[in-house]
């Protein structure tokens, strides 16, 4: 399983990181970058994530048979339609989105006959972005979660889910909305609640931020993630988000019925069911 030219919509930190995988393995022969940045891109170049780049996203599909989608979530369906045209016969399109269901579906029904799209998400990375923190075996270790809808060609199934266990990813196949409504749960709640913890605390007063311990580093650290990728991945997958939100208000108000009752008894026995479930996370 050798790809001659591959492209990386989006060199970032998980595009880069898939870039230089893809090398490290010794699975393609050419990388092509696109990206909105040509800063950006020559630098990707200078440190041989990829071999040469296009502003035109078009062109930089030309001629490639695999096409993986690393940019916000709320581009892909405008870059798949440019991109159209210049896809090969044969070609496979993946991505790294953490958002799947009906953008899944709408990218099936965007690709040409003979071209076959493989939904996919590494849960890997960091709250940085961009190519310098990109690293070869960052998905070493880390599940990848592939999409496959009953209209996905098997062949195109099999070659991805080949990709990621290569890059040694752990790799699950679960349908589309329901790995949506997992990761509102378990990826975009928790994200929303960061940005939304950094804001509440500078309504108070933003000069408390600097008594800042490791507690409140260690639980808005990922309020450092990309404010772009994230109001992508929020507004795509909305209805699963406001679910869970609602749930997340109730657990709020019970709490606060607590603290007003001085129901101490009652206070302990949700942290003690929390450290649990927490505790039981991986044993599986």
């Amino acid at each position: 399983m050798i790809f001659n030219k591959v492209t990386i919509l989006g060199v970032g930190l998980i595009g880069g990181s898939f870039a230089l995988a893809l090398k490290k393995n010794r699975l393609c022969n050419k990388v092509i970058g696109y990206g909105r940045s040509l800063e950006n891109l020559q630098r990707a170049k200078e440190n041989a994530i990829i071999d040469s780049f296009e502003l035109d996203p078009a062109k930089a599909c030309d001629g490639s048979d695999l096409i993986l989608f690393a940019t916000p979530v709320g581009s892909f369906i405008d870059i798949a339609k440019r991109i159209h045209s210049s896809l090969n016969k044969g070609a496979i399109v993946s991505d790294v989105g953490s958002v799947k269901g009906k953008l899944v579906r709408d990218m099936e029904a965007l690709m040409p006959k003979g071209v076959y799209f493989v939904g996919g998400h590494p849960i890997s990375g960091s709250n940085h972005s961009g190519i310098d923190t990109a690293a070869a075996d960052i998905f070493k270790g880390a599940k990848c979660i592939i999409t496959p809808t009953e209209k996905t060609d098997q062949t195109a199934i099999e070659i991805v889910i080949a990709i990621w266990k290569t890059f040694g990813s752990i790799v699950k196949l679960i349908n589309p909305d329901e790995h949506d409504r997992i990761y509102a749960s378990v990826s975009h709640l928790p994200h929303l609640i960061a940005y939304i913890i950094m804001n509440t605390v500078a309504d108070i007063d933003s000069s408390y931020l600097k008594f800042s311990g490791q507690g409140f580093m260690d639980t808005t650290r990922i309020a450092s993630s990309s404010p772009e990728l994230w109001r992508d991945i929020c507004i795509l997958n909305k209805d699963n988000l406001l679910e869970s939100i609602e749930i997340f208000k109730n657990n709020l108000d019970r709490v606060s019925q607590y603290l007003r009752a001085l129901d101490s008894e009652s206070l302990e026995r949700d942290f003690k069911k929390a450290r649990t479930l927490r505790e039981g996370i991986g044993q599986d």
